[in-house]
């Protein structure tokens, strides 16, 4: 039996018994309410235990989800990789050892690498879309060098204006960004002026990560939160815009101080801290399905860096246009990536407040420029996840009061 053939019938099986689990969840949610719904979940997840794929060899089931992960290089494709992550417990923790982290892979496999430092060689191409009507912002993944693509729907983020901020909330669904969902993953809020800016994590970005009290970090929608859940906002970077003397004509000038990573990564034989995995907190079971386990423990990486460095955190600043004489404007060298002029494009590199001058300050880890009216490209790698990218770009979109 082909490799093919066998995950097919895996899916034919799997899809039956998930079927049978919904009608049976649904039936209980009409007669005997959510208790009886997660009775039912339950009996689909033993289910799917005790199925023959479930019950494989160790050896030949490795065997086969390692050919399955190295053929599956990009998506499309690559979407059978989650698949079998999701059949049951025991492919589920192979899994978690056979797909590398998108620092060591350049692969986007599951929505927890959203939240994973990008390629340490290369960046990682995407693009945003905006809709004015709607306002909102949808991250996509470029899958091809051509930037009419449809990409790979990685984060969508909704604007809301309130009266002394502007709020982006930042989901993996594109339909559904409220705070309450379980795909709710941060947001970036604006001050009064639109110049200064901070991300927020919902869920810490390490062990010593502190948490900004509000009145959503007890209740979510008039929910409250599991304590196991230390649901809340968690600031990971500061984005701040000066005053710009040269008015609307000229490039913005930027700086992004990242709160959850420090300085020393940007140096030879730094390691970034990696998110392990989306904390279950009860809305959405399946979006704790990706599961990753970093070369440090939390508790280690915490320890090591930034309590023995406090202070030293890593500051992006963006990189100095030069002025071309005969196209009398600002440039900057996009290798491609960005057709239109716009005050928004820019380029983020380490600061040099981060230590002595390298290549490694050299490096552009974010840039972010136009390509057409409602289509922006963000290129983005180590030591900066796609989530902190996409909140860095949707700080752009804002209006600056102050500076232009």
């Amino acid at each position: 039996m082909s490799f093919k053939s066998m995950f097919q019938e895996m899916k034919e099986e799997i899809g039956s018994i998930s079927r049978k689990g919904r009608s049976r969840s649904m039936n209980s949610r009409r007669n005997n309410g959510p208790s009886m719904a997660a009775v039912a979940a339950e009996e689909v997840e033993v289910a799917l235990e005790q199925s023959c794929w479930a019950n494989m060899p160790t050896e030949l089931l490795r065997d086969v989800l390692v050919r399955i992960e190295e053929s599956e290089g990009s998506w499309p494709p690559r979407k059978d990789v989650v698949a079998c992550a999701g059949v049951c417990r025991s492919w589920r923790e192979i899994m978690k050892e056979i797909v590398k982290l998108p620092e060591i892979s350049g692969h986007i496999t599951f929505p927890i690498s959203l939240k994973q430092p990008g390629p340490r060689d290369f960046p990682l191409q995407c693009f945003i879309k905006r809709d004015r009507t709607t306002q909102t912002y949808r991250l996509y993944l470029g899958l091809t060098q051509a930037l009419t693509d449809n990409g790979k729907f990685l984060l969508a983020s909704r604007k809301c204006r309130r009266t002394t901020c502007t709020d982006y909330l930042i989901s993996l669904d594109a339909d559904n960004m409220s705070k309450g969902s379980g795909t709710y993953v941060g947001k970036l809020r604006s001050n009064f002026l639109g110049t200064k800016f901070t991300v927020y994590d919902a869920q810490p970005p390490h062990a010593g990560a502190m948490v900004t009290r509000s009145r959503s970090t007890c209740m979510v929608d008039s929910k409250q939160i599991s304590p196991k859940v230390p649901a809340g906002n968690y600031p990971v970077a500061h984005i701040s815009f000066e005053l710009n003397v040269l008015g609307s004509r000229g490039p913005r000038r930027m700086q992004s101080v990242m709160d959850s990573i420090p300085a020393l990564v940007v140096e030879p034989g730094g390691e970034a801290l990696t998110q392990e995995e989306f904390l279950i907190n009860g809305l959405d079971s399946f979006s704790s399905v990706p599961f990753f386990r970093s070369k440090l423990s939390i508790a280690d990486y915490t320890s090591a860096y930034f309590s023995g460095h406090k202070g030293e955190k890593l500051v992006l600043r963006n990189k100095a246009p030069r002025w071309h004489e005969q196209l009398q404007c600002w440039c900057l060298n996009f290798r491609g990536r960005v057709t239109v002029a716009s005050v928004k494009n820019f380029q983020l590199v380490a600061s040099e407040e981060n230590g002595p001058a390298s290549q490694e300050q050299d490096k552009v880890i974010l840039q972010f420029g136009k390509v057409g009216k409602d289509l922006f490209t963000m290129d983005y790698q180590y030591p900066v996840s796609a989530f902190q990218a996409f909140a860095i770009c949707l700080s752009s979109f804002d209006t600056k009061i102050a500076c232009e």
